[in-house]
Order: C-alpha cells, then structure tokens, then sequence
C-alpha cells in the first residue's frame, strides 16, 4: 500500500520513541489506564504522532470506560484507514492513520449511546493533541 508519507524503518525509528516505534509501526497497545491522552478533557484536535495528520476532534471523544482514549468518529472519512486485523485469534478492524500507515487503534461497533454507535479505541502513544488557543 502507498502512502503520502513514506519513510524508511531507521527514519521512523529516529523520529519517533521505542514506545511509539512499537505501537506506530510494529502495531502494538499500551497498557490500558496508562495513556497520558486518556483523560483529556480540553477542546482541540488530535493528530497522528508520526505525521502530524488531522485525525479525531476533541468533540467527538468520550469516556467508553475501556483504559484507551475513545471516539466516535474521524474528522474525516478519508483521514483514517480500516482494515480487517485477523491477529490474536480474533476479527477486529483497525485503524490506520491514512496518511502514514501508522497504525492508531482498532474501532468497535460497541460505541452504546454515541452519534455513530463507533467506538475507536486509540493509543495514546499514536497521537498529539493541540488544546484551541
């Protein structure tokens, strides 16, 4: 698959952390309840931590009581990648940063209550958030 942003794995591993290099690129999970990104609460917008892309707006997270920062929706369709993650001896779809490729989380239709009845369940490692000035 191609993407707008390519970079080789020493360059990924140059700009981004161990944790991050884990989690972006090799599809790894933080630990639940330990995401720094979990319990913000402030307006403003969420963009993937290894390219910068625009990714889920701070109106759209909630509280879905599962250890990982939640949403119900993109800000835009095309901003994230769905892809059918068959690992672990079950069906999941992951989320994927569409710019990068940078693997972000997985989204449930488990989102009880939310606009969309989505919840996509993000590491926090995957993300940057701008508070609005």
């Amino acid at each position: 698959m191609s993407y707008q942003v390519e970079k080789s794995d020493e360059q990924w591993r140059e700009e981004l952390s161990p944790e991050q290099y884990a989690v972006l690129r090799e599809a790894g999970t933080e630990r639940p309840w330990t995401g720094e990104l979990l319990d913000e609460e402030r307006a403003g917008l969420y963009t993937c931590a290894a390219c910068g892309s625009e990714l889920f707006q701070s109106g759209t997270k909630f509280d879905s009581h599962c250890g990982w920062p939640s949403f119900y929706e993109s800000v835009r369709p095309e901003a994230v990648q769905l892809l059918e993650d068959n690992s672990h001896g079950m069906v999941r779809t992951e989320v994927r940063c569409a710019n990068c490729g940078s693997h972000l989380g997985h989204v449930f239709p488990d989102g009880f209550g939310t606009p969309t009845g989505d919840r996509y369940c993000m590491n926090s490692l995957s993300l940057n958030f701008t508070p609005e000035a």
